[in-house]
């Protein structure tokens, strides 16, 4: 599989055609990644299956071969890691990569494990709000590693990690990942508390204890690790993503279109399905997949909180705020999880949509933000019609969101900086072109 190189800067788009017809998924951005990472954590050769060509996945690619490994794509979708001649990574390597991904900070665990030491990675990925490295360094000092800091080249070292009880401040997944990436070959065991349990978690633990690792997830948000002196290789199908998925059914139903999403599964997205519904889409379940349409009664308006899984994901938000510009009623969105994750609303203004953000927390989830001055509640009133523009992407959902609603839009559309969108959603422009979508030029 060739690195995904064809994206483009730029899409022009005609509104007001229904989407028809089908798109089929492949392994979640959320996941892959990850599951590349875990590849380091032995020796022996790795395969990768239902394998995304996006670009994160080539950039966690392009790290693995930079530090030693090798990646081969035998087939399309199929990828085989080998880390047999791993090394220390280099503060070079480091620097090109930290700024384009967020991948990079995991692999601290990996690298903590086969040589007692890692550099410590700036956060790099979409501007959407807070991201610290924090939790990422407090949870790898809890296990015993020791962090060196010197002017910008922050590193950390241990002799061997060590089992520990962990509870986080929030079950952040990237934390979570960390913990459990750097708990796998410690000594003891690490009981890691308030921990997020999304599908794409339970897809690394999958891995990891095809690897060899002990891993019980317990109730009430508790992870228990047992340490193992080494893993094995491992050959694994990744999730498909649910993220995907769901921007599909949003574009379906805001189109008035009828979209089939091959490979999409009920269990990761039931809080995803019933709001949904609710809301005035419908969709029929089936062994291939799910169809998405919107229901004859319209669309209705509703109240959404974003929230860790089992809620509503932050990522599901705005593909879903465009369907609610069509909605009638007044909607409200609380958003929770992330403090900046309303930046992309300004253009939908303009477009001709009606929200308004407001710093207050307009629902009843505990939230961080509703005291520190962050507009991160939305009150949306619908139907609206929508008009074309021209609009520059910010961030991977937003621009998802802004071709649903240049899809919905009277009139033409110009997106700019549309490579950021093949971070998560492969060959977006064929499956819009599938779909009928009038694409004027990409």
């Amino acid at each position: 599989m060739s690195p995904a190189t064809a994206a483009t800067s730029s899409m022009v788009l005609r509104g007001g055609r229904p989407l028809e017809g089908s798109v089929s998924l492949r392994g979640a951005k959320n996941s892959l990644p990850k599951l590349m990472v875990a590849a380091l954590l032995t020796g022996e050769r790795c395969r990768l299956r239902n394998v995304a060509d996006i670009v994160d996945v080539a950039i966690v690619s392009d790290l693995i071969r930079a530090l030693g490994g090798t990646v081969e794509s035998p087939e399309p979708g199929v990828l085989d890691i080998c880390a047999a001649d791993l090394k220390p990574m280099e503060r070079s390597v480091l620097r090109e990569f930290s700024g384009r991904s967020r991948i990079p900070i995991l692999t601290c665990g990996p690298l903590l494990a086969r040589f007692g030491q890692a550099p410590v990675p700036s956060l790099g990925g979409c501007r959407i709000g807070s991201r610290p490295v924090d939790f990422h360094i407090r949870a790898l000092q809890d296990l015993g590693a020791t962090l060196h800091e010197e002017a910008g080249n922050a590193h950390l070292s241990a002799t061997q990690l060590t089992g520990a009880k962990i509870r986080l401040d929030f079950p952040s997944v990237g934390a979570t990942e960390q913990v459990i990436l750097g708990a796998v070959c410690a000594e003891g065991v690490t009981e890691l508390s308030n921990a997020a349990i999304e599908p794409e978690i339970m897809d690394l633990i999958m891995v990891l204890q095809k690897m060899g690792a002990i891993i019980a997830v317990n109730v009430d948000r508790a992870i228990t690790i047992h340490g193992v002196p080494a893993l094995r290789g491992f050959d694994h199908a990744a999730i498909p993503d649910r993220l995907e998925a769901a921007s599909w059914a949003c574009a379906a139903a805001a189109t008035n279109g009828r979209i089939f999403v091959e490979g999409a599964r009920q269990v990761d997205m039931m809080t995803f399905l019933n709001r949904f519904r609710q809301t005035g889409g419908d969709f029929e379940v089936t062994g291939q997949g799910i169809a998405f349409w919107r229901a004859s009664d319209g669309l209705r308006s509703t109240v959404i909180e974003t929230d860790v899984h089992p809620g509503f994901m932050t990522d599901w938000q705005q593909p879903f705020v465009i369907l609610l510009t069509q909605a009638a009623g007044v909607s409200i969105v609380h958003e929770t999880v992330y403090e900046q994750r309303f930046g992309y609303v300004e253009a939908l203004n303009r477009m001709g949509a009606k929200i308004q953000l407001y710093r207050e927390c307009l629902g009843g989830l505990k939230c961080r933000f509703g005291q520190r001055n962050w507009l991160h509640s939305a009150v949306i009133a619908g139907p609206t019609p929508l008009t074309g523009a021209e609009i520059h992407i910010p961030d991977l959902r937003a621009g998802f969101s802004y071709v649903v609603a240049a899809l919905v839009a009277k009139g033409v559309s110009t997106l700019t900086n549309t490579d950021l969108i093949q971070r998560g959603y492969e060959n977006l422009t064929g499956k819009l072109q599938s779909l009928g979508a009038d694409l004027l030029s990409t």
